[in-house]
């Protein structure tokens, strides 16, 4: 393991660093968006819902976009730059909301600025390495993401902790914003090939495999139970737990998903893409039922936290892994594309729908909902999408 991490090259660390330095920013806030609309802007889960939805589904449909730019331009570098840039001088400006309508707006300019460099970063990725190394390659990348995931929430307990405004908070990501545009500044893309030229754009994805279209539809089915990460959040602070905790309970689920996602990611380039994203949607589905059926905060609540980031360790990886295997040939900035703009699109009903239920009926129905989808997308991937096909030969 140790050797082959040594291997691979400088773009796939110099991504993860911007990723690490990116997500510090980011996860110093996300925690604290569920405590400053209840306590500050005065708004529910379902504004909540509407919210993370908008801004996800949106911002999806720039995630397909910039994925079939990259490919015929075959330039990833000015998208990613531009993506980060965005979204990184834009968390400070949340210090100016007034109503979550503000947030509303800003949210939406952080998910413009993903769905811009999303696509176009993982096709480079996908480009730097070999085949039998996408599986490592995607897991390192996730792991300094959420290592930066880690790091975010500990900084964001320890100046609550020192009695520091949330809305202050916001203002000090400026400053891992300037190292991230730098770090994104010093990125050499491979020699640049002649663009391609594609055939007129088909919405049917006629230039893509069975397999890979079957692959996208039990991807949304799971989507639609995977509403944002802040319900959790929501959830553990009414079970109970203090605001100050909060980000810390969030900067463990991180520390798990860094130390596994390149170990749990490398076990795909070896025995299949599709064993491990299996054991990872039925793992989600346990999950999900568990938390609903919680009553109150305690080792139980913490164990399951810890429980989600090895899901998150088992599934975000491999899934991008399988996307550049199944993806056509020169048409992997458009099959990143469809993938991100699929799981964008499908939050939109997912976050809404979710609070919606969480609001009028109860916790334990919304967080059954998504277990169940989750479910029957393992069901779908399990029986459906052709092993043979899917697998990964080393």
């Amino acid at each position: 393991m140790l050797a082959a991490l040594k291997n691979l090259p400088r773009t796939v660390w110099l991504i993860g660093l911007i990723s690490l330095v990116n997500d510090s920013a980011s996860e110093m806030v996300y925690p604290l968006i569920p405590l400053y609309l209840s306590s500050v802007l005065m708004a529910g889960p379902r504004a909540l819902g509407i919210i993370e939805g908008i801004a996800e589904a949106t911002a999806s449909l720039l995630k397909l976009f910039s994925g079939i730019v990259v490919d015929r331009t075959r330039r990833a570098k000015p998208w990613i730059l531009f993506g980060y840039g965005l979204a990184a001088f834009g968390r400070p400006l949340m210090i100016l909301v007034t109503s979550w309508y503000g947030l509303l707006l800003l949210r939406f300019a952080d998910r413009v600025g993903k769905g811009l460099r999303s696509s176009p970063r993982d096709a480079l990725l996908a480009n730097s390495v070999t085949a039998e190394r996408r599986g490592l390659a995607f897991g390192v990348h996730r792991a300094m993401d959420n290592a930066g995931a880690v790091i975010g929430p500990l900084l964001a307990a320890a100046l609550l902790g020192a009695g520091m405004p949330i809305k202050d908070i916001f203002l000090w990501t400026l400053v891992p914003a300037l190292f991230c545009v730098i770090f994104a500044l010093m990125i050499q893309e491979p020699g640049v090939e002649k663009p391609l030229k594609l055939k007129k754009f088909d919405s049917r994805l006629k230039n893509m495999s069975p397999v890979f279209k079957r692959y996208l539809i039990v991807v949304a089915l799971f989507t639609l139970g995977n509403s944002s990460n802040m319900f959790l959040l929501l959830r553990a602070r009414e079970l109970g737990v203090a605001q100050a905790e909060v980000p810390l309970l969030w900067a463990a689920v991180s520390l798990v998903a860094m130390l596994f996602s390149a170990p749990l990611s490398a076990l795909s380039d070896r025995y299949g893409r599709l064993h491990l994203l299996l054991a990872a949607y039925l793992a989600y589905a346990l999950f999900y039922f568990s938390m609903g059926s919680l009553r109150s905060h305690g080792v139980m609540l913490y164990a399951l936290f810890g429980f989600y980031g090895l899901f998150l360790a088992a599934s975000e990886g491999v899934e991008k892994a399988l996307v550049a295997d199944l993806a056509a040939e020169g048409l992997q900035g458009a099959a990143f594309g469809w993938f991100n703009m699929v799981t964008g699109i499908m939050l939109l009903p997912a976050s809404i729908f979710f609070g919606y239920l969480y609001q009028t009926i109860s916790p334990f129905v919304a967080f059954a909902f998504s277990g169940s989808c989750a479910a029957l997308a393992a069901l779908l991937l399990w029986r459906w999408v052709d092993l043979p096909s899917a697998k990964m030969i080393g």
